[in-house]
């Protein structure tokens, strides 16, 4: 029976939706200031074999559908930690990075490649503190949490895109770098945190990953970001560690949770409300999805 480790087609779901998907986006709206800020995304972005997830690309590919078409993307991912602050490589068609293991051989070969980001990188530099300048890895490209979603979101892959390391793990620190970042807005740039709500892997049981059940920490977890999220109550989740049931099952380790915190900075404000876009659960892990604006 085919499984994410072993699926029958690798990627097979993306093939049967790209075509029809790249005609759709190149009807969408540009954004243009009379639009109004571009929102901020929080995304929980799977593994790979989200590429063999027919409802789950719809879902994500629906949502780029209902927002202007983006001047530029700036998404941080739970899989660059690096301080001090980082950004990718600008240059057109930076090469991808393969951090992950396990999957089938054709996940190693998919390309994402988008046009240059200078601009969008000196835009960056500008709305940072002279101490929070990123260095620039000219040879660094998109890690899996930036290419995988950004691949069925905008699978033309005609907008340039840069992604920022996680230069912290402190909350408070990454709310403030996203009200950094909440200028960007103004320009176009939709700028999207990518982890995942919960992300209990080494708990997860064979039930669990074949769907027939969700772990009752992930589920509690989950309820308990959502009510916090509803309600723009921000210094809850921050206080996650202590405060949220289901730890540290749901996050053993928190890089797939503080991404939502560069999100929750570039929201307009902190009375600003949350939309939620995506839940449900993958594998037992809680896939929830929101943007701000």
């Amino acid at each position: 029976m085919p499984s994410i480790f072993d699926p029958g087609a690798p990627a097979g779901a993306f093939d049967a939706f790209v075509g029809e998907a790249r005609r759709a986006a190149r009807l969408r709206t540009p954004w243009e200031p009379a639009s109004g800020r571009m929102p901020a995304l929080f995304i929980s972005h799977g593994a790979p074999p989200l590429l063999d997830d027919a409802e789950w690309m719809d879902q994500l590919f629906g949502w780029a559908q209902r927002l202007p078409q983006p001047r530029a993307i700036l998404i941080v991912s739970a899989h660059w930690e690096s301080a001090p602050l980082a950004l990718s490589s600008p240059r057109p068609a930076a090469p991808l990075v393969y951090d992950f293991g396990g999957f089938a051989d054709r996940y190693y070969t998919l390309r994402y490649e988008t046009p240059d980001a200078s601009e969008l990188a000196s835009l960056v530099r500008s709305v940072l503190p002279d101490d929070q300048r990123p260095h620039e890895h000219l040879d660094r490209g998109l890690d899996h949490g930036a290419w995988v979603p950004l691949k069925v979101m905008y699978p033309n892959a005609d907008i340039p895109v840069l992604q920022l390391s996680l230069p912290t793990g402190d909350p408070a620190a990454l709310l403030e770098l996203g009200g950094r970042l909440r200028a960007l807005r103004d320009h176009g740039v939709l700028v999207i945190g990518s982890g995942f709500m919960t992300h209990g892997l080494p708990f997860l049981t064979r039930e669990s990953v074949s769907g027939a059940t969700v772990p009752q920490w992930s589920t509690d977890f989950d309820h308990w970001a959502t009510e916090a999220l509803g309600n723009g109550d921000v210094e809850e989740l921050c206080r996650y560690r202590s405060a949220a049931p289901g730890m540290p099952y749901a996050h053993p380790t928190v890089d797939h949770f503080i991404p939502m915190f560069i999100t929750l900075g570039a929201a307009a404000d902190a009375g600003t409300e949350v939309t939620p876009v995506i839940d449900g659960y993958w594998m037992g892990l809680a896939r929830t999805s929101f943007q701000v604006a």
